[in-house]
């Protein structure tokens, strides 16, 4: 019969970059851990980050950053969902309050709602300071639904998460509205560098990016997406520095731009849905927290500046990554004949 103890699982880890960042919540050289199991994204990861020392650097720029919870309330009616909403949303200045004393970090932005037959939800949204936020806003989204089911009684209690936040789904409420780090990573890469080190041309990544990730992915359905695995960078990513791995869900939903400047590349990558933190669960180990430290991210601040930082970094992965593997597949076998020789 098996052990019920704790144990801990071994995931091939490696160091890779240094990646060069040129403004935003990250500056300089910073290395990289990646936790995975797909070893050739190691090398592939790291000859983005050459391109990056090369090409003068990856410019972070944080759009947004909010955590949500969604609580779900039942009226009697449509009518009435739609009532109190309008007094509750006349009120959200008491909510603001509610929130703010449920945590040290905890601040109300703004309350959103829909209405669905008799149902009422409404999300809340908040700034979480260097956390992810997930147990930090669930604790303030139930000291919001007990005011409401005290001060309107004709409410009752549906669920104390309602899906409307979104959690570890895709969904295309995040991206309109936000949930986690709105971080879009973006580079400028010279001609020259870009035959020299990726083997490729403006031109032909900009026909695979639309012909891949916008028409092959539309004709897949895609949800809010166009990318080539933006998972397995933020997979590798997490894991190294102790996240929630099933965010990735939504993490990875997230856009790749390229646009040819002569006889350079504009490439970019935006990724809504960013959902990570410097503290908080899966941050005890010695490991993580090492890692954290080596890429100055334990470092004294205000509250949230150490997750800007983090989640910057990733993006600049994801972007490292995402170039490479689309620069690959412009060149027929390259991608196959590597994972051949790099996996075996």
């Amino acid at each position: 019969m098996r052990s019920k103890s704790t144990f801990v699982t071994p995931i091939p880890t490696q160091w890779v970059g240094p990646l060069l960042f040129r403004g935003g919540p990250v500056e300089g050289k910073v290395m990289a851990p990646l936790a995975t199991y797909e070893t050739p994204l190691w090398p592939s990861v790291a000859r983005g980050a050459g391109v990056s020392r090369h090409a003068g650097g990856i410019g972070i720029t944080l759009v947004d950053e909010r955590m949500t919870r969604s609580i779900a309330l039942r009226a009697r009616d449509a009518m009435g969902a739609q009532a109190a909403w309008q007094q509750i949303a006349a009120r959200e200045a008491e909510v603001a309050t509610i929130v703010a004393s449920t945590s040290r970090f905890a601040r109300l932005i703004t309350l959103n709602r829909q209405i669905a037959g008799n149902l009422l939800y409404l999300r809340i949204e908040c700034e979480t300071g260097d956390a992810a936020g997930h147990n930090m806003v669930t604790k303030a989204a139930e000291a919001v639904q007990n005011w409401v089911l005290t001060e309107f009684p004709e409410l009752a209690y549906a669920s104390i998460s309602g899906n409307l936040c979104t959690d570890k789904k895709p969904s295309a409420v995040n991206g309109l509205l936000g949930r986690g780090k709105n971080v879009v990573a973006e580079i400028e890469i010279p001609g020259k560098l870009l035959r020299r080190m990726l083997r490729t041309t403006p031109e032909k990544m900009v026909l695979l990016n639309h012909e891949k990730n916008y028409v092959g992915g539309t004709l897949a359905g895609s949800l809010r997406s166009a990318n080539a695995h933006f998972a397995n960078m933020l997979l590798a990513f997490y894991l190294a520095t102790g996240q929630d791995a099933a965010n990735i869900v939504e993490g990875s939903q997230g856009f790749v731009q390229c646009e040819a400047r002569g006889e350079d590349l504009y490439f970019a990558c935006t990724l809504p849905n960013l959902i990570m933190g410097s503290v908080g669960a899966g941050k005890g180990g010695s490991e993580v927290d090492d890692a954290l430290a080596q890429m100055g991210c334990r470092a004294e601040g205000a509250p949230g500046e150490n997750a800007r930082r983090l989640a910057g970094i990733c993006a600049g992965v994801v972007l490292c990554g995402e170039l490479s593997l689309m620069a690959a597949q412009t060149n027929p076998g390259e991608l196959v004949r590597t994972h051949m020789e790099m996996e075996r």
